[in-house]
């Protein structure tokens, strides 16, 4: 069971598939024209520990900016880590590009958000979705075509489409396409990235049930990168909400939709339509004051203070102005990172009512 890095049982356990540790990935902020000094650092992610086993589903949720996809991108080593230990079924992996970052892409390998720009028009179909087979000498050209045929059966294209161009596919096909492309070097973790963001509503379903069934036949693990909690609660085993470049709360997926216990979360779900017209039309929304600080500015205390209606709600208690709360497990499968996370009566509802229009 994947869960944050503090909570992991120890003992003479297989090690999970992957684990970070204070993973930080910090952009250098820099003036002048010819003599470029640096004066600051946007903290995407700002130390963050999970950990995801074999055939798991790892949801992450969190507003735009947060840092999710940031993260996600570090994992595969598109954008270079500053801090932190990553580990691939226990084999600590290098910061830096080589050999080892090689290995590990045949490994994790990612579907993108856009499946519009993430495939390259000049190629075909059957090129790009063997591109990878290529650049790790996998087969010999047959071979390597025979792969895209059965690759492109298995996510529900025709064989023959193979000599296509991408704009000859919809925006559903073409996502099939990425996620073909995903699995031709067989990985065992996927990190999708918002994969059904850029899709009509009544095709992001079919591409969710496509993933799991993916995710049964091939033994997949997942690593789902999306802000809409409905597809996040529908395939995740368990769930991370991140906020700011950090962890706040993480759970077991019935649990955290149940009974959050970080107002960041119960705000998230408050936000979220309920499937149900009475208790839609009765309950009230946490609206959360003002927009998200912005990554590279200096807090002292807790990050989400300046927005939380918890905080207004106690009074502003010293605690939350002075001291950042660290990701704290209450229990074996829940951690969050609150001073007053037992203040918190985890009914959304009722959450709602309490903070509602301040």
């Amino acid at each position: 069971m994947s869960q944050p890095q503090e909570s992991m049982a120890t003992g003479a356990e297989a090690p999970p598939l992957l684990s970070v540790e204070g993973l930080a990935v910090h952009f250098p902020i820099t003036k002048g024209a010819l003599w470029q000094r640096h004066t600051g650092a946007v903290r995407a992610v700002d130390g963050v520990s999970f950990a995801i086993d074999r055939g798991q589903t790892l949801g992450l949720v969190g507003e735009s900016g947060s840092g999710k996809s940031t993260l996600g991108r570090a994992l595969v080593r598109l954008n270079a880590p500053s801090a932190g230990v990553v580990r691939f079924q226990g084999q600590e992996l290098p910061g830096e590009a080589g050999a080892a970052t090689a290995a590990l892409r045949r490994r994790v390998q990612m579907i993108f958000q856009d499946p519009y720009s993430s495939l390259n028009p000049r190629m075909t179909i059957g090129a790009i979705i063997g591109e990878p087979l290529a650049i790790h000498g996998i087969g010999n050209a047959a071979a390597r075509r025979d792969r895209v045929r059965e690759l492109l059966e298995t996510v529900g294209l025709p064989a023959r489409s193979m000599d296509r161009f991408p704009h000859q596919f919809s925006g559903g096909q073409r996502q099939r396409i990425g996620i073909a492309r995903a699995l031709a070097l067989r990985p065992d973790l996927v990190i999708a990235d918002e994969p059904i963001s850029a899709l009509d509503v009544s095709i992001q379903a079919q591409i969710l049930n496509l993933m799991k069934r993916l995710q049964q036949s091939l033994g997949l693990a997942y690593l789902f990168i999306s802000h809409d909690l409905a597809a996040v609660r529908y395939i995740s085993n368990r769930i991370m909400v991140m906020y700011l470049g950090r962890i706040v709360e993480a759970a077991d997926a019935a649990d955290l939709y149940a009974r959050p216990l970080h107002p960041y979360t119960v705000a998230l779900l408050s936000a979220a339509p309920v499937p149900n017209p009475k208790v839609e039309r009765s309950r009230e929304r946490i609206i959360l004051a003002g927009d998200m600080p912005k990554p590279s500015e200096t807090q002292r205390g807790c990050r989400f203070r300046g927005r939380c209606w918890l905080f207004r709600r106690l009074g502003a208690p010293e605690e939350c102005q002075t001291r950042d709360p660290k990701l704290m497990p209450l229990s074996r499968d829940r951690s969050v990172a609150c001073h007053f996370a037992d203040r918190v009566d985890g009914r959304v509802e009722q959450a709602a009512t309490t903070g509602a229009g301040e």
